[in-house]
């Protein structure tokens, strides 16, 4: 009877076992969270593109030329015909003519005349290689005030009595561009021994003391 009373212990062992022991309860279903869709990164502002400085313009539109700078011609004047001159003259261009601004020593005291003659060419001892009065419009001769008068009719130089003397002109309608009508380059400035007197045909003003060749310009 030992045997079977075992095997019923067992077997109310084993369904003891069974009854605690079963398969594990299965884990909560953990409900899904929906993807959020993917945020693009914020753009960054542009940079506004450097602006370039604004030139200067002229009505057109157009930048506004450089002035160009005046036109001048330095003439040192050496002596003719035994004298014992000295001098220069300085030729710039002006609104309307030329202005000629003339130095000179050891000059005779009082009025003497100055002009500009028609060849530039000192070579001669009176200086008679300097041709005529520059005349290109065949105008008589005469004083700068008056209505008529060669184009380098320059008038007189006032001379101290100690040689010195000093005469500033402007010569209306000469220039100094090369090759131009009613030109100076390439003509001569001439100092007289006397003064012009306006007299025809070139102002009775004797013998040709200083002579200077009117070259290029600077």
């Amino acid at each position: 009877m030992k045997p079977a009373h075992s095997l019923s212990l067992l077997a109310s062992l084993a369904l003891a076992v069974a009854a605690c022991g079963g398969s594990p309860e299965p884990a909560p279903a953990v409900p899904e969270v929906p993807a959020q869709p993917a945020q693009p990164a914020p753009e960054a502002p542009a940079a506004p593109a450097p602006t370039a400085p604004e030139a200067a313009a002229t009505p057109e539109g157009g930048a506004a030329p450089a002035a160009a700078p005046p036109v001048t011609v330095e003439v040192p004047i050496e002596a003719r015909t035994n004298s014992k001159l000295k001098g220069s003259a300085t030729f710039a261009e002006v609104e309307g003519g030329v202005k000629v601004t003339i130095n000179v020593s050891g000059a005779p005291k009082g009025k003497i005349a100055v002009h500009v003659h028609e060849t530039g060419d000192c070579s001669a001892p009176d200086a008679k290689s300097a041709g005529a009065h520059y005349n290109p419009e065949n105008h008589p001769h005469g004083l700068p005030d008056g209505s008529a008068r060669h184009l380098g009719d320059l008038g007189n130089i006032e001379v101290k009595a100690d040689g010195t003397g000093t005469h500033e002109i402007v010569a209306k309608g000469a220039n100094l561009k090369q090759g131009a009508p009613n030109s100076f380059l390439g003509r001569a400035i001439i100092v007289h021994e006397k003064q012009d007197d306006g007299s025809q045909p070139a102002g009775n003003a004797g013998g040709r003391i200083g002579c200077g060749v009117i070259g290029q310009s600077k």
